[in-house]
């Protein structure tokens, strides 16, 4: 596990106060580019839960605001590396269904997500020299 996944983890883990989905993916990166974590929280609050009405999955939108803060706009590369670590399904409403009729704990699904996204996200960053 990364510095970037164990801090993910770290604030879903926390009880105080709930991360979402898009918090917590983007706060895992937010202070290496000069955001806080403050002001982070605040940008991504309502973008869990797929935009508040199933849109979307947050750790999908968080990942790509993470993305952002660096400079990076290739959403093609980002999108394929999600798809190929979650599957093809983008919708927060549909990915939380079939995980129900799965049979699924709804955390423990959006945690393994948000690590899969902060997982992607690491790795562009790392081969465009940005971490």
């Amino acid at each position: 596990m990364s510095i970037y996944t164990e801090k993910a983890q770290a604030l879903r883990d926390d009880t105080t106060t709930h991360y979402n989905c898009a918090q917590a993916v983007l706060m895992a990166f937010s202070s290496d580019a000069g955001l806080s974590d403050e002001t982070a929280a605040k940008l991504a609050a309502n973008f869990g839960a797929g935009m508040k009405n199933g849109g979307v999955c947050g750790a999908i939108t968080g990942g790509l605001m993470a993305l952002g803060l660096f400079g990076i706009t290739d959403t093609v590369t980002y999108y394929n590396r999600v798809k190929e670590a979650i599957g093809s399904e983008m919708n927060c409403s549909a990915l939380l269904k079939a995980n129900a009729e799965n049979g699924g704990e709804k955390k423990g699904f959006c945690d393994g997500l948000i690590s899969a996204c902060v997982t992607v996200v690491e790795t562009i960053l790392k081969e465009e020299g940005k971490l």
